[in-house]
């Protein structure tokens, strides 16, 4: 029978890959009861949730919205660093993966050396190459693989911080642009007042000027006016500002015809199912990355842990070496070599490395426990405006409707000499604060809803 013959190196290459697969120190991870209450107030039910719900079926009523979206996620800086962060942590995950598996690397070397025998002569020549495997630590405690898991939670946590940047890309985009909707609706109303205002200006010195109206009518009138015109000139400047935040976000100039969209009172309002808070608050990015970060600082634990039992290293060769070059691949040699080091006096280095890891894992406790409270809190106050935006945009309806017919009525009074100008000038100023308490209060239905889609988990799924 022929029995098969392996060098040392390769057995104990062999040997250190099957001893890599060792136990683990680190402390088992459990998910943090969530300190919350078990169901929302106002809260829907539906087949599909939130989350599930891409973005461009949530925003598919509007086309230029859905652009806009489109061409942020394509071009926003902070988006590309995070998901570039995201990249890095990946590479640094599989580096760390890498660093429990031996590194093999060949090598070929020559030297030339005097001869040290005393005898004179020429020099001596030496060459050699091989494989060789260095210092390649033995795993048994756990501390490569405590690290190497470590940096896949971190991996994964930055992966779920790229998602919810995206998430919040989406959410900032809509809110952005329903805004400079509102500020265009702000715009035209407050030209509008200008107007009017001018024209009652005019008639009220026309009057003076006749010797039917007063002083007190004509300055009342000029107040009016100018007071339009500031409300016109701050108008005009919110409504560049909003511009130029979204142009932020989209981190381009905004396309041509993004001008003359929908009117806020056609935009669509979608009736989102809450679901339960478990549910929901496991499809969120920033919760599920707060517990991967948990799961990190576990892992980080049962690295600290090990440095306090020996470490072993191997260091193993295999190759050819000669005197002379033309026979340097006849004779064959090896070598293996192992060191042990175990921790006699560190000055406390370890145990504090220890406490260190575990306060940061505390810190990760708490952080986990804050998030999953921020999570349900923003939900909560979305269901709350979706549950009082409905019943105080009617009221606002009305009330702007009442007081245009007042307007008129007095117009029609002032017009025909029965009504004075303060009359005038009053039933203007509440038909403009009508009207803009109503853009207001739209701008906000649907703010509420962007915010409801967001703090849902929805606008990216996970891929």
């Amino acid at each position: 029978m022929i029995r098969r013959r392996f060098s040392p190196g390769l057995i104990a290459t062999a040997s250190a890959v099957l001893l890599s697969a060792c136990m683990s120190l680190a402390p088992e991870h459990n998910r943090p009861a969530a300190p919350m209450a078990a169901s929302w107030s106002h809260a829907s039910a539906g087949e599909q949730s939130a989350a599930d719900l891409p973005w461009q079926s949530f925003y598919a009523s509007d086309a230029k919205l859905s652009e806009l979206i489109a061409l942020a996620l394509k071009n926003n800086r902070d988006l590309r660093v995070a998901l570039l962060n995201v990249e890095q942590a990946r590479a640094l995950a599989r580096v760390a993966e890498a660093n429990r598996l031996p590194t093999l690397n060949a090598g070929l070397s020559a030297n030339r050396q005097p001869n040290t025998n005393g005898n004179g002569g020429s020099s001596s020549n030496n060459y050699q190459a091989g494989l060789q495997v260095s210092a390649f630590e033995l795993d048994l405690f756990g501390r490569v693989k405590s690290q190497s898991d470590a940096a896949l939670a971190r991996y994964l946590a930055s992966a779920e911080g790229g998602r919810a940047a995206q998430i919040s890309l989406v959410a900032g985009v809509a809110s952005s642009y329903l805004a400079l909707q509102a500020d265009e609706e702000l715009l035209v109303l407050a030209r509008q007042t200008v107007a009017a205002r001018e024209d009652t200006l005019r008639l009220t010195r026309m009057k003076f000027d006749g010797g039917a109206g007063s002083a007190l009518d004509l300055s009342s009138a000029e107040s009016a006016a100018a007071s339009a015109r500031a409300s016109l000139a701050q108008a005009k400047r919110q409504r560049e500002q909003s511009e130029n935040g979204l142009v932020l976000l989209l981190g381009q100039p905004l396309p041509a015809d993004l001008t003359g969209g929908q009117q806020l009172a056609a935009a669509q309002v979608f009736e989102l199912p809450a679901g339960l808070p478990s549910e929901v608050l496991t499809k969120r990015p920033d919760v599920l990355q707060a517990e991967q970060l948990l799961i990190a600082a576990n892992a980080n634990i049962g690295a600290a842990r090990a440095a306090f039992f020996p470490s072993i290293s191997l260091t193993t060769s295999l190759g050819t070496a000669s005197n002379e070059l033309s026979q340097l691949f006849s004779n064959t040699v090896w070598s293996l070599g192992a060191q042990a080091l175990l921790p006699i006096f560190d000055a406390g280095r370890n145990q504090a490395n220890l406490q260190a890891s575990k306060a940061a894992q505390a810190i990760a406790v708490a952080q986990y426990e804050k998030t999953v409270q921020q999570a349900f809190r923003e939900v909560a106050d979305a269901l709350a405006g979706r549950a009082t935006y409905g019943e105080q945009t009617l009221a606002q309806v009305e009330q702007a409707r009442a007081e245009a017919e007042r307007l008129r009525l007095v117009e029609l009074r002032f017009n025909n000499g029965a009504s004075n100008s303060l009359e005038l000038l009053d039933a203007q100023r509440a038909s403009y604060a009508a009207q803009q308490a109503l853009l207001q209060t739209r701008l906000g239905l649907l703010l509420n809803n962007v915010q409801l889609y967001k703090a849902l988990g929805g606008g990216v799924n996970p891929s």
